[in-house]
């Protein structure tokens, strides 16, 4: 179904807020993260050792890419050093110098959240966040973690790589849904509804034959309420997708772009970021409730649409797929008049099982992200 008229168009609406309603409708409202990486400013007016650098609001990676090429590596090393928060989360940097960016921001701010957990200025609900959050900084920092992107506004977004992303052969890359953030990256309770999870067991599936990046990259709505029923997060997330596979073009260099994962409202992303073939070889959406399109015509032709079969006890199922009054994200991918090429499900359970080891669809993924007579 695409945009519906008339009365049934009036009670797939209300069919949709009241199934949004029974998964708690009163949900917090989202403010996005949006425009450059911290500290943007201070980085564009340092050219203390070298050239001035491009202002990481208006450059393209491909600029970005140029200016670091230009500068030796002990002047990279200088401006990771004093602008970690902004040379690890800029696109088109080299990639390893992003990765110890990164652990210099992490190692920071997990300084100054263990001095506001003994702050006696805040309250005893601050110093329980303060720590949750130390604590989630020592895990990223744990062994050889490669940190592509930590930014900790907001919920805090984060983005790691599993593989030699500097020269694989072949990228894909995890984009997730709702409730997703810095804490929520990754959970031992619910090991494949997280992008780290999805990632690790991708990577397996592959025989480690490629690189993997995990990217809670924007702001995802919390629970099933205003946000998640409409585009405007998803709207703020795209261009944050669209930046990392632009980057992707202008320091990894693989054979082929990056095969495109997105799993629930991931999916109203990657429709409204619509890559080119320059950007991705391919997206696949699962457990999707709409792309914000009304058929794949509307997405770029070049690049190949997948849509996972929705198994029997995911949730999604149940959410009319309507746009309508700013409700809704439209037409169902696994409908055949849809137009994306299927993908089979058996063995999957629930909203977040796809990714499970020993389900068809996970094999078909692998398959997808080895690329043509690879798998």
């Amino acid at each position: 179904m695409g945009k519906l008229r008339g009365a049934p168009a009036f009670a797939a609406a209300l069919a949709l807020a009241a199934v949004l309603g029974a998964g708690g409708w009163a949900a917090d409202t989202q403010t996005a993260v949006t425009g450059p990486p911290p500290g943007a400013a201070d980085f564009t007016a340092d050219a203390a050792q070298g050239p001035r650098p491009p202002d990481p609001a208006t450059a393209a990676p491909a600029e970005v890419a140029a200016f670091f090429a230009a500068l030796t590596p002990a002047q990279q090393d200088a401006l990771a050093l004093r602008h970690p928060l902004t040379v690890g989360n800029l696109d088109g940097a080299p990639i390893r110098l992003r990765y110890r960016a990164n652990a210099l921001a992490l190692v920071a701010e997990r300084t100054r959240e263990l001095a506001r957990a003994t702050d006696p200025a805040l309250t005893p609900q601050d110093h329980e966040a303060a720590r949750t959050r130390a604590e989630r900084y020592r895990t990223l920092l744990d062994g050889h973690r490669q940190i592509l992107a930590f930014d900790p506004r907001g919920r805090g977004q984060v983005a790691e790589v599993y593989g030699e992303l500097a020269d694989a052969a072949r990228i894909s890359v995890i984009v997730p849904g709702s409730d997703i953030d810095l804490l929520d990256f990754d959970r031992a309770e619910d090991p494949y509804g997280t992008p780290a999870g999805m990632a690790r067991a991708l990577y397996e599936a592959t025989g480690h034959r490629t690189a993997v990046i995990a990217w809670a990259g924007y702001t995802t709505p919390v629970g099933l309420g205003p946000d998640a029923a409409t585009e405007r997060l998803a709207a703020a997330g795209a261009p944050r997708l669209t930046r990392l596979l632009d980057g992707l073009a202008a320091t990894a260099r693989p054979q082929s772009p990056a095969t495109v994962f997105c799993h629930s409202y991931g999916s109203v992303v990657c429709g409204l970021a619509r890559p080119t073939p320059a950007e991705a070889s391919g997206v696949v959406v699962l457990g999707s409730p709409g792309m914000g399109v009304d058929s794949a015509a509307d997405l770029d032709p070049g690049v190949p649409l997948w849509a996972t079969e929705r198994n029997g006890s995911d949730w999604i199922g149940d959410v009319p797929n309507v746009r309508l009054f700013g409700l809704g994200h439209g037409a169902d991918p696994t409908d055949p008049g849809f137009g994306a090429h299927p993908l089979p499900a058996t063995g999957s359970h629930g909203h977040t099982g796809y990714f499970a080891p020993g389900t068809a669809s996970l094999a078909a993924y692998a398959a997808l992200a080895l690329g043509p007579g690879r798998a």
